[in-house]
């Protein structure tokens, strides 16, 4: 269950209000009599820039983007508090994620890792065999759009690097690691820190913060996505591709979906534990258990993780279109290579997605 927000952090994620003295952005004089601090609309404006890619680290850490707005939450109070320690020795960004850093810490301490399906057993057996009840105990992991972390930097290349180390396998495999051992990674290979910068947040020495980031990295390159796998959610081919998906999905029509799919397709859907692997037990899952009649499903183009996904709203008996869930896909050499379709209608409240569909006209 999500932490509770208080008004304190509301007004301060907003940029308005100041818990000290509301609706003023007069700067204060810490308690200890020290370095003035902002007032909140002030501290907005010098953190509003640092804002997506603190949230994009939060969800690195996390995994799961209700929980990285949480910490973002948490990071953002505790910053503006302690505003008066900040000394300049370091710049503002670096400050900033070191406090990002030791709330996402402090959050995963005697948490689970959140999984797909895939990490937890083996493939589906049957597709038309009833599947189990949902999993509705296991903290899934979750997409993040790209909307909100992808428009930071201006260089087209640190734009992919950004996408590159959201990828949602990435993130997955993330989630093997304890974490500290996350925390080291990112800091190090995302962000590029020195050694001694990440020893110091972590209190330890730089052989120590170097050991560990080693250990990182092997059990990383296990499971990280290939770099050719790698495709950009704008990708015009992809589009195509992803249009034909959808169109066969809303029709209803197996055999032109299943011939987008790749021969050793995934299939997973979150909060269901069971998935499935091949083009042909997908498409009997689907034909037996899920595409019954066309006009069931309608697709929305989204994206998720540097991605390209889509919104899925599915008819209820009333006939109106709910929130289903939001698919994310890794395409590969124009096929589609694994469907990781998250079934979760409070999703669709990061991705600014309406909950029920009006009626087609």
């Amino acid at each position: 269950m999500r932490a509770t927000a208080t008004t304190q952090p509301r007004s301060l994620l907003l940029g308005h209000g100041d818990p000290a003295r509301p609706g003023t952005g007069r700067r204060h004089t810490g308690a200890q009599g020290g370095t003035a601090m902002p007032g909140s609309e002030d501290f907005a404006r010098l953190t509003d820039p640092f804002r997506a890619e603190l949230l994009a680290h939060c969800y690195r850490m996390l995994g799961s983007v209700h929980d990285a707005e949480d910490q973002l939450q948490e990071t953002l109070i505790r910053a503006w508090r302690s505003y008066g320690e900040f000394e300049g020795r370091a710049s503002l960004r670096t400050w900033l994620y070191r406090i990002a850093t030791n709330a996402c810490l402090r959050a995963l301490e005697n948490r689970d890792r959140r999984p797909l399906p895939s990490g937890l057993g083996g493939p589906g057996e049957d597709p038309a065999e009833a599947l189990p009840a949902a999993r509705t105990d296991v903290p899934w992991l979750q997409p993040i759009p790209d909307a909100l972390f992808g428009g930071a930097p201006a260089d087209p290349a640190a734009i992919v690097a950004s996408r590159t180390s959201m990828r949602l396998a990435l993130i997955a495999a993330l989630q093997y690691l304890p974490a500290r051992q996350r925390a080291v990674l990112i800091l190090r290979d995302v962000l590029g820190w020195r050694a001694a910068e990440v020893a110091e947040l972590l209190g330890t020495t730089t052989a120590a913060a170097n050991s560990v980031l080693q250990r990182a990295r092997a059990q990383l390159q296990r499971v990280a996505p290939a770099e050719n796998e790698i495709h950009e959610p704008d990708d015009p081919d992809d589009r195509a591709l992803l249009d034909q998906y959808a169109t066969a999905f809303e029709s209803a029509d197996i055999a032109a979906l299943i011939r987008l799919l790749r021969d050793d397709a995934v299939f997973e859907m979150p909060p269901q534990p069971t998935w499935f692997t091949g083009r042909e037990p997908i498409g009997r899952f689907l034909s037996s258990q899920v595409l019954r009649e066309p006009g069931k499903f309608r697709f929305f183009r989204t994206a998720a993780n540097g991605q390209p996904a889509l919104a899925v709203y599915e008819r209820d008996q009333d006939g109106v279109h709910r929130a289903h869930g939001i698919q994310v896909f890794t395409i590969t050499a124009a096929s589609i290579a694994r469907v990781v379709s998250f079934n979760d209608p409070d999703l669709f409240v990061p991705f600014g997605l309406p909950q029920v569909l009006q009626p087609a006209r």
